[in-house]
């Protein structure tokens, strides 16, 4: 699997929308990533993405659109 076959469907700054919003898309057949690119020692520094296949990215983008994130 090549990393353009994943897309950025959501980036917080919170670690917990990261996972709910994972949860959220599993929950709808979603295979989804969350990647922590914040730094270890600055917290709010970077970001958090979670990613999904490029196949699935419009629907994961209005399902999380739908649940007001």
């Amino acid at each position: 699997m090549k990393n353009s076959d994943w897309v950025i469907a959501f980036s917080t700054t919170q670690a917990y929308q990261a996972y709910i919003i994972k949860d959220l898309l599993e929950d709808h057949d979603i295979d989804a990533v969350v990647i922590d690119k914040q730094d270890s020692f600055y917290i709010m520094i970077g970001e958090i993405e979670v990613v999904v296949k490029a196949d699935d990215v419009i629907r994961a983008k209005h399902l999380i659109k739908k649940a007001n994130f």
